[in-house]
């Protein structure tokens, strides 16, 4: 067992467990499944806990008050009863503590009365920590929980907890919202995310011998900017001021220009610029005595939509070595940023090694060469023998370059490929066995299957935000590409932007969770979407969706097996099944 993995097998079924970022992916295989095979029970005992408890289903195999009665803002049904019919779970302890977690898996049968019994059971553990590698980083993502059945039950789909229009975010006044368990609205939607960047602003601020340097793009979070502004001339700021008719920074009253001006107001040392395009940078950096120390970084803006509703990521560096490397950055820019990309500091990759930790590779832009930053991202694609997980925000937005070819060829590979984009525009990508590889944003709108109900849009706005690729990621070859960088080449020639490359298995597996998660997300939205596109009200209200009900055994029911598809030789689903599960 190592750090991120641990599998174990009996009787030809097998379950492995992989580390995420507070969250566990369950992966099952069985050899030769049973005709009454349904399902899979999970249980797991958590650190400190005495016993195991259940994790629960929200659907099950019937509804005797109702599918709509089976609504009430609980997983009303135990696994035990209602097994999960997929061959890989992702648990979300409530509470995320450091420690060990115990699970207990089992396969679950039915009878031709209908009644379940346990079959081969499994108990593995692994360990979960909040931080990823000690004295080097942290990752955390958001939870893009604002369009989903959670949010809806918890927090009744209340659509004012982010202002409508982005310039009134300085002077917002938040909700003092909390569910039934007391969690603020904000927290829960930001997550991990949330922490690592309050505790970074909260944790620089208490110690007076350090300094802060931000790099902003989106900027209107307001205790974010309450935060920064009390840094008073210990702040020094590098502001968008670019002009997008959408998204105007430069303007006045937009939420950059009347932080910036706060910024000043209280003595901080404030430049505003959009290097050749935009200042896209979302960084912080402390130092002492003018030595960086730390560095907070990733897709994340300091901005309502950054934090609590788009799926975004971030990471904190705490090597000063990668620290040293961003101030170097700053520094550069904050002299002069029309000269940065004539900077020999843009014209390579730097290297950090640490010993016992994975080597972190940094690129920065703008620069004149984008073949430099993105033929690395295009090789990891076209070499991956195994798998290929990726977020891109502006995906169908690239244009022609090294990085949109390798997306486009990766569909028609016979590897396992899931991705996920805000909007998909003209791109319908498949995967050659006609399965979905791609899918975009989407939400339940006011038709739904029960018992699944109708959810916030998240307001106007990009809902995917995450800039990030993984490659064979249960591999030794593993790599992983995040950062701001939207892997464009407009974008590498024009933006200030990080790219990061890092080859560890342990950080891979947890963004290549973060992309599972999204994409199983999304799917079923997008196909309760498409279900609907195009059709006249009438016609909806015609084909309102039937109840989704568990699937039972083919004796039984007359249909397929639920995990019929899973053993398609050479399918998606089938590479889904093994790649989990080994």
């Amino acid at each position: 067992m190592s750090d991120f993995e641990n599998s174990k097998s009996s009787n030809g079924f097998t379950s492995k467990l992989w580390r995420g970022e507070r969250m566990t992916m369950i992966g099952f295989d069985v050899a030769e499944p049973e005709p009454d095979l349904v399902g899979f029970s999970i249980e797991v005992k958590s650190p400190g806990a005495r016993d195991f408890s259940q994790l629960r289903n929200r659907i099950a195999f019937s509804y005797p008050a109702g599918a709509g009665a089976a609504v009430d803002g609980n997983r009303n049904f135990p696994s035990t009863e209602a097994p999960f019919q997929k061959f890989r779970w992702i648990h979300f302890p409530y509470r995320p503590k450091d420690g060990v977690y115990t699970y207990r898996v089992a396969k679950q049968h039915m009878r031709n009365d209908g009644t379940l019994v346990a079959g081969t059971s499994l108990t593995l553990d692994i360990t979960q920590s909040a931080v990823t590698y000690d004295g080097l980083i942290d990752i955390g993502f958001t939870r893009n929980f604002a369009s989903s059945q959670a949010y809806r039950d918890q927090f009744g789909n209340n659509a004012e907890i982010i202002p409508v229009e982005s310039r009134d975010g300085p002077s917002f006044d938040k909700l003092d919202l909390t569910n039934e368990a007391g969690d603020s609205v904000y927290e829960w939607l930001g997550f991990e995310a949330y922490d690592l960047l309050f505790g970074f602003l909260k944790e620089a601020l208490a110690d007076p011998g350090l300094t802060l340097d931000v790099m902003a793009y989106d900027l209107n979070e307001p205790d974010v900017i309450g935060l920064l502004e009390q840094f008073g001339p210990r702040l020094r700021a590098i502001i968008d001021d670019s002009n997008a008719k959408d998204n105007s920074h430069k303007l006045p009253g937009s939420a950059e220009s009347r932080s910036a001006k706060r910024f000043k107001q209280a003595g901080a040392a404030v430049l505003r610029t959009h290097f050749s395009n935009l200042q896209h940078n979302k960084v912080l950096i402390t130092r002492r005595n003018g030595k960086p120390e730390k560095v907070l970084c990733g897709s994340t803006n300091f901005t309502f939509r950054g934090l609590y509703i788009q799926a975004n990521n971030m990471l904190v560096f705490h090597s000063q070595d990668v620290a040293g490397l961003f101030g170097e950055m700053f520094d550069i820019a904050f002299d002069d940023p029309s000269l940065f990309r004539k900077n020999d500091f843009s014209k390579k990759w730097h290297a950090v090694h640490s010993e016992g930790k994975p080597t972190v590779q940094l690129c920065f832009s703008p620069h004149q060469a984008t073949d430099l930053s993105l033929n690395p991202i295009r090789a990891a694609i076209d070499q991956a023998s195994s798998s290929v997980f990726y977020s891109v925000a502006f995906l169908s937005q690239l244009g022609d370059g090294p990085t949109k070819e390798a997306f486009d060829r990766v569909m028609e590979r016979p590897i396992f490929s899931y991705g996920t984009v805000d909007k998909r525009g003209a791109l319908e990508l498949r995967k050659p066995d006609g399965s979905i590889g791609l899918v975009d944003f989407a939400y339940l709108a006011s038709k739904a299957p029960e018992p699944f109900r109708s959810e916030w849009s998240g307001g106007k706005g990009r809902n995917i935000h995450h800039k990030f690729l993984v490659t064979d990621f249960s591999l030794p070859t593993a790599k992983v590409f995040t950062g701001s960088s939207n892997f464009s080449p407009s974008g590498e020639k024009g933006n200030g932007d990080h790219l990061i490359m890092i080859e560890d298995r342990k950080i891979a597996t947890s963004y290549a969770i973060e992309a599972t998660r999204v994409f199983d997300h999304l799917q079923f939205r997008n196909r309760m979407r498409d279900a609907f596109h195009g059709k006249s009200e009438r016609q909806r209200a015609a084909s309102a969706p039937a109840a989704i009900t568990l699937r039972k055994p083919t004796a039984l029911s007359g249909k397929p097996a639920w995990f019929e598809r899973f053993y398609v030789e050479g399918s998606q689903a089938e590479r889904d099944r093994l790649l989990f599960s080994s």
